[in-house]
């Protein structure tokens, strides 16, 4: 028993140092590179378990750039890929550039794929341009017709400018912005229907790709479409609004004499409440005047008969208010115009 466990520690002691040292070195991985006549130390790939950095991510790309015939470095890589960037990606644009005949660094494809950039994407559109459609801009003519334009850009990536440079969105922004300037400064929108190619190069002439990750190739108006008539809406809306404050302006003046006139009234009420007043000291005054000896008795009742005579007269003037002379009621009959009966005989022939 004993000498077989002498026999067999060490044995097993040998297999568990062996598989700990393939865990942790990616031999495979090695010999793969060596076959593919890429030399890579053993240590360098221990280096990078080190460095946390997987070899696979490292070797694989670097065994594709070395068959595509690309001089890259494995710090490089290495580098780029502890700096957050895609090894593989970058290598990828790196062959597809070279195989298109665009003049591509390793060093200004790794600065776009730290930018955010899928430079593997801006290469192929590079070989490939990319149609960009437009959503429908809305213009209007100088006659007030409002017109629908869509259009589709065709863009190809500008490699030199894809770090700082704008993006889709700009472009679809300053392509917008022209078709409204273009359809506004046309007199009728019938121009614009029967030109339409007139929008796409009055677009191209302004240059819009400046600053941006672009180059524009063409501008093509995919559809142009009427509208609503925007001028004769705006006359019919300020016609409305000039009503409403013609309309606010009458009932303020209104209000002003509804107002202005309860006050009128309010100050009758006031000057008829001084007249009773005033006539409440009347009696007063007449009583004090017969005290003081000022004013006889026989003064007073003279004054009360002209008073009764005044009152008399203004009844009989209201009760003849209603006749107009010439058009008195004919009289009744059986009496003459002099207000006497007739007597037989007098008047017309009858009696004859």
């Amino acid at each position: 028993m004993e000498q077989l466990l002498v026999f067999w520690l060490p044995v097993i002691v040998v297999l568990l140092f062996l598989v700990i040292l393939l865990n942790f070195v990616p031999v495979g991985l090695w010999i793969s590179a060596w076959a593919a006549g890429v030399p890579v130390s053993i240590f360098t790939l221990v280096g990078m378990r080190l460095r946390r950095v997987p070899p696979a991510g490292i070797i694989l790309p670097l065994i594709k750039a070395q068959k595509a015939g690309l001089d890259v470095a494995i710090d490089k890589l290495e580098a780029h890929f502890l700096a957050g960037g895609n090894v593989d990606r970058v290598v990828d644009a790196l062959i597809a550039a070279q195989r298109a005949n665009i003049g591509l660094s390793f060093e200004r494809a790794a600065a776009i794929d730290l930018a955010g950039r899928n430079v593997l994407e801006a290469v192929q559109m590079s070989v490939n341009p990319k149609v960009i459609e437009t959503p429908t801009v809305a213009a209007v003519a100088k006659d007030g017709i409002e017109l629908k334009v869509k259009a589709r850009v065709t863009v190809r990536a500008n490699i030199d400018r894809l770090v700082g440079g704008a993006g889709e969105a700009t472009i679809i922004a300053r392509v917008g912005e022209g078709i409204v300037t273009t359809v506004g400064s046309s007199e009728t929108h019938k121009e614009v229907l029967e030109n339409p190619d007139r929008i796409s190069k009055t677009v191209l002439a302004k240059g819009l790709d400046a600053g941006t990750a672009f180059e524009i190739l063409s501008i093509d108006i995919a559809d142009v479409d009427v509208g609503r008539n925007i001028g004769a809406q705006l006359q019919v809306d300020q016609a409305i609004a000039d009503k409403n404050i013609a309309e606010a302006k009458a009932a303020e003046r209104r209000f002003a004499a509804l107002a202005r006139e309860q006050e009128m009234l309010a100050m009758v009420q006031e000057m008829r409440a001084k007249v009773v007043q005033a006539e409440a000291e009347v009696p007063l005054a007449l009583a004090a005047a017969l005290r003081e000896g000022k004013l006889g008795v026989m003064d007073y009742y003279t004054m009360q008969n002209v008073l009764a005579d005044t009152a008399m007269r203004q009844a009989i003037g209201r009760s003849g208010e209603g006749r107009v002379p010439g058009l008195e009621p004919p009289p009744a009959p059986g009496e003459s115009g002099r207000g006497k009966p007739a007597m037989p005989g007098e008047g017309g022939g009858a009696g004859r």
